[in-house]
């Protein structure tokens, strides 16, 4: 039956969909790290914000805090000097120069989703949302969302399929791209992401006018953090560049496939098990067109057909009517 069968458009979309899902899924090395990266984070993500917070809490004392909260409330704005935070510049001068002198290293790490991986203090940037849309790939997809979309369109310039699949993860996630308190303003996903990541500072004015000092040892574990962070970036787009490969191939192939039997034959080659009956009975009228007896069920459905009834059938339907008229 499967060898009547045409390919046609919808047939290659459901098998490349099939197969490319089957891809998704298989436990290859690339996949493992990417899986593993993510994990790593985690634990690094609470270890260097447990230090992160020990250490702003030791230039902003809890005590202190509750001092200028306690002012706040008697005075109002005036006294309104203690804010929330989830990113802070730390810096440390334990490096010397070549003429001996000490020099100050400073970095900004920002403990949100959309966080630099970098140190610099800059946001929308494409390396923020992939992590965001790799750490949380799962659930994007399960949204209808394209998680990949940046290392599948990676060295593209900017085009409105790459804009429309961004935006759509970043809204999924709940960021806020409204500019630079994007995270502040931050809903859903993303807000309960940041939600554990912030600590007391005090200070009116940004956090790039206030380097909270840390030793060298602490900067260090920080930057540990950050290059785990920017890891999963490049787990993930190692792994999707992978699977882009081997879809790009699949693509070739069922182009050029005239029948259906051939790309059923393509995917039984690869391990993945293709029922013929499903892929052409949803959805689909390829079945109905192809296939002599289904075209003929289908035509004969259409058919208003005068009654066959028996001679005895239509006296009895005869008497029947004359007896309630």
């Amino acid at each position: 039956m499967s060898a009547k069968i045409r390919m046609n458009t919808e047939y290659r979309n459901k098998l490349f969909n099939k197969i490319k899902d089957v891809f998704e899924n298989e436990s290859t090395e690339e996949r493992e790290a990417f899986l593993k990266s993510r994990e790593d984070f985690n634990y690094c993500q609470k270890s260097a914000f447990d230090l992160a917070k020990q250490v702003v809490e030791r230039s902003y004392p809890k005590e202190d805090v509750a001092t200028l909260r306690v002012f706040k409330k008697k005075y109002g704005d005036p006294c309104d000097v203690v804010a929330k935070d989830k990113c802070f510049y730390f810096a440390h001068n334990e490096d010397v120069n070549e003429d001996g002198e000490q020099t100050e290293t400073k970095s900004h790490f920002d403990f949100g989703l959309f966080g630099n991986l970098d140190g610099n203090e800059s946001y929308g940037r494409e390396d923020q949302d992939q992590f965001a849309h790799a750490y949380f790939r799962e659930e994007l997809k399960a949204k209808g969302c394209n998680p990949d979309i940046l290392p599948q369109q990676s060295g593209k310039d900017s085009n409105p399929y790459k804009t429309k699949h961004v935006d759509m993860c970043n809204k999924a996630l709940g960021k806020d791209c409204s500019g630079y308190s994007q995270d502040s303003n931050a809903i859903g996903m993303a807000k309960d992401f940041n939600a554990p990541f912030y600590a007391d500072v005090i200070g009116t004015s940004y956090c790039r006018s206030r380097a909270i000092a840390c030793t060298k040892k602490e900067y260090e574990e920080f930057d540990a953090w950050r290059i785990a962070k920017a890891d999963v970036v490049s787990k993930h787009s190692t792994w999707i560049a992978s699977i882009s490969k081997q879809a790009d191939q699949l693509k070739i192939g069922l182009k050029a496939y005239r029948y259906l039997s051939e790309g059923i034959e393509l995917a039984t080659e690869l391990g993945i098990n293709v029922d013929e009956a499903e892929l052409v009975k949803t959805n689909s009228t390829g079945l109905t067109i192809y296939n002599p007896t289904n075209l003929a069920n289908m035509i004969k459905g259409m058919k208003n057909k005068q009654s066959t009834n028996t001679r005895e059938a239509k006296i009895i339907a005869r008497k029947q009517y004359e007896s309630v008229n």
